[in-house]
């Protein structure tokens, strides 16, 4: 299912603010005719980006299709003589198929749009770069030639936010003979983080890049690993720099004193104590007034020590990786990446280079077809999946997870092979087939509860390799959990002890989010979020398209959660983890099982010491002496209180000390809480 909100890809935020000038020739006078670009994922072309330029008039077609998702737009944009937009218009559907109707227009002062917020204006003294909220990433460009003529290249943007262009580097290409002389940049300044492009010698696009995908002119489809190494190390290298400035590690011992500590195995706090941390150990833990000599001291505050949580439903990228440890998140599952990417990852992770949890990695196999999401490794028979164990068991990954565009019928014979390495097995039901047959084959786990529930609702032949793999949700609400085809799934749960991973907050966001309304599990952070991400949280997913269809899908996460926690009460074990990017929707993750009957402590429970236990991490998951140093500081009690988790004020990751009111505003975030007070 995978989407991450944190750091969504193609928030390219646009901006420009410069003092109108007396008319002069167009802007694009010299960016006449057609343009093509190429989109492309995992080294596939998926789709493209076209424009048609006339005079001050710009055509898009924006559409790429991985996964069997993407958006479809169409764009219309008019410039004045300064090159700022007048008339911007963006129809279509978006990745998971909302209806896009996102309207802006400037006449003489007066600025106003609508998008799937709602309308607004303002009065404008100055011509003002509008960032759009579901436009192609083309308007990158036209929004970066009228920064590269304002002052520090630092511009005021609307609907709100100020954004920033960085020049990075000169470099060039060369194919068939052909070389184009470019320079790659990043804009900064409305979201978590920057979003990188290239531009040629012309100021004509080249190419929008990132860690996982490339949007490239035509022709020069053959560079992509290139282009997109740039994205990959200007990112690494502004986490990099995050990590030198605000990773701490002292040199000495650390104690963290006056705080209570949660115990999993009594689901309740202790006294005030004090935890002496050595290196990447805890080695003590004394009472709360001890003091070492030449100790560095955090002063809890009476407040309460947590062990590090686990993400179990992650796919990794640096972008993330910070923000997850800042949430007390110190651990990954990874659902499937690019290896080498993940692997580099990993290595600089663990040198200390770049912030991160510890990853446990799950290798990700998926059948070729035109539906395939182009990750991990790609199969067409059973032979290659086969050898696709070999090789994720050779690599050293811990278990394999199953796609949609896979063969079903070879799922017996990849778990055989799995499990005869000692390997876990997990993944989606691939299309075609159902749940029954995957527990049968001897899946470890399912992910995500909707691959389960859609066996009960899909007629034969329906192809969940599409969006049907969402909108039939809406057929949830007829379900009777009791019936027998229900039930023989649950009693195969229990039967094989498969666990579930539903990834509830994503269903949340899937099923009831609604376009202007705060979604329900941003509404205690989104105040405390730059300007887009703020936006992004008052958007729907899906296209609903009627009060009907509105009904259905609330009454079918309704239905989700009924499954669930009848999934619990049969004491099938519920794996936490989000698709979303983990960090603050982790918390929501957690949040919301409360509503499977969850009590706050044996939710802390399940996020640290049952999960270590799951994955085998015998170092990990609860504070005591030996244990490696993994864990939180929260000014309240989450015994009482889950939502305490989403205020932590200290987080350690192996003896390396993090204070999230230091780092949020590198990311525009505002601070939760106060540092803890600090003796050095």
């Amino acid at each position: 299912m995978k989407v991450q909100f944190l750091y969504l890809p193609f928030v390219l935020v646009l901006l420009a603010s410069c003092k109108q000038e007396s008319p002069k020739a167009s802007s694009l006078v010299h960016y006449q005719g057609d343009e093509t670009y190429s989109v492309i994922f995992g080294n596939t072309v998926v789709g493209h980006l076209k424009t048609h330029i006339d005079g001050d008039i710009i055509q898009v077609d924006y559409d790429y299709k991985n996964n069997g998702r993407g958006p479809t737009m169409k764009e219309t944009i008019v410039l004045n003589n300064d090159g700022f937009p007048v008339q911007w218009d963006i129809n279509g559907n978006t990745t998971f198929g909302n209806t896009v109707e996102e309207h802006y227009t400037l006449n003489k002062t007066a600025a106003s749009w609508t998008d799937a917020t709602g309308s607004d204006s303002t009065t404008v003294t100055n011509a003002l770069w509008y960032v759009n909220q579901s436009g192609s990433p083309y308007s990158t460009i036209l929004t970066a030639r009228s920064l590269l003529k304002s002052p520090d290249y630092l511009l005021d943007v609307l609907p709100a936010g100020t954004l920033q262009l960085t020049e990075m580097e000169s470099t060039s290409v060369t194919v068939d003979s052909t070389t184009v002389d470019l320079t790659t940049y990043a804009i900064s300044g409305a979201d978590l983080n920057p979003s990188y492009f290239i531009a040629d010698s012309d100021q004509r696009l080249f190419a929008v890049i990132s860690p996982r995908f490339v949007i490239v002119r035509e022709g020069f489809e053959a560079q992509e690993k290139e282009l997109r190494a740039y994205a990959e190390k200007y990112s690494a290298e502004r986490f990099e720099s995050l990590q030198k400035k605000y990773a701490h590690t002292y040199g000495k011992n650390v104690r963290i004193a006056n705080v209570q500590l949660f115990d999993p195995n009594t689901l309740a706090l202790t006294g005030l104590s004090s935890v002496l941390v050595d290196g990447d150990r805890i080695v003590s833990i004394d009472a709360p007034d001890t003091r070492g000599e030449d100790e560095v001291v955090i002063d809890g505050a009476s407040g309460t020590l947590v062990a590090g949580m686990y993400e179990m439903h992650a796919h990794a990228g640096d972008e993330g990786a910070l923000l997850n440890v800042l949430a007390g998140v110190t651990s990954f599952r990874d659902m499937g990446n690019d290896n080498e990417v993940l692997d580099d990852l990993i290595k600089k992770i663990n040198s200390g280079v770049l912030a991160g949890p510890r990853i446990h990695r799950l290798g990700f196999i998926e059948g070729q077809s035109e539906y395939s999401a182009n990750n991990g490794i790609l199969v067409s028979s059973e032979e290659e999946a086969l050898a696709a164990v070999d090789s994720y068991h050779d690599m050293g990954f811990y278990g394999v997870k199953l796609y949609n565009s896979m063969n079903g019928d070879w799922a017996p014979a990849i778990v055989k092979k799995a499990h005869e390495y000692g390997m876990f097995v997990c993944g989606h039901v691939p299309a075609f087939s159902n749940a029954n047959a995957m527990l049968r084959a001897g899946f470890d786990e399912m992910t995500h509860i909707n691959q389960t529930m859609l066996g009960w609702v899909l007629e034969p032949g329906e192809d969940t390799r599409t969006l049907l793999r969402l909108t039939a949700l809406k057929r949830f609400p007829a379900l009777d959990l009791n019936s027998p085809k229900v039930q023989e799934s649950m009693d195969l749960f229990v039967q094989n002890k498969t666990a579930m991973d539903p990834t509830l907050a994503i269903h949340e966001v899937l099923m009831k989010a609604r376009n202007g309304e705060v979604w329900e599990g941003t509404k205690d952070i989104i105040e405390h979020m730059p300007p887009n991400a703020q936006r992004g949280f008052k958007v729907a997913l899906a296209d609903v398209a009627s009060p009907q269809d509105d009904q259905a899908y609330r009454e079918g996460y309704n239905k989700i959660v009924e499954t669930l926690k009848m999934m619990k009460e049969k004491g099938i074990l519920i794996v936490p983890g989000t698709d979303l990017g983990g960090a603050f929707f982790y918390h929501r993750e957690l949040e919301l099982y409360q509503q499977l009957g969850y009590t706050p402590a044996e939710l802390l429970k399940l996020a640290t010491y049952d999960m270590a236990h799951y994955l085998g991490d015998e170092d990990l998951g609860s504070i005591a002496p030996g244990k490696l140093a993994d864990f939180f500081l929260i000014p309240g009690n989450p015994v009482e209180d889950i939502k305490a988790i989403k205020t932590i004020s200290m987080v350690s990751r192996g003896g390396t000390f993090y204070y999230p009111s230091e780092v949020y505003p590198a990311f525009g975030i505002q601070p939760f809480t106060p540092m803890p007070v600090i003796e050095e």
